[in-house]
């Protein structure tokens, strides 16, 4: 079953980057990027598959994307909260 997922994950993460890539010259696109407002919504869409496919596998470029106050705050380890009380 594992397998089956890595390789719809792989698969998704091939396809997005090649829809990145643009290999069809703007001839094959989901939404045409003359139209307003929503014409770079297919890209948008296909960065964040390629890069939840590529967390996926291990290599988590998200941290990249975040704000520099949102990566000084420390995260919250529930271990460490006594609600025994």
């Amino acid at each position: 079953m594992k397998l089956i997922r890595d390789l719809l994950v792989l698969g998704s993460g091939i396809f997005s980057a090649l829809y990145l890539l643009n290999i069809g010259f703007g001839i094959a696109e989901f939404i045409p990027d003359n139209v307003p407002i929503f014409g770079n919504l297919d890209e948008a869409a296909a960065t964040a598959l390629l890069i939840n496919c590529l967390a996926y596998f291990g290599l988590d470029i998200g941290h990249f994307l975040k704000r520099k106050g949102d990566a000084t705050k420390p995260v919250p380890k529930t271990h460490d909260i006594d609600v025994s009380k």
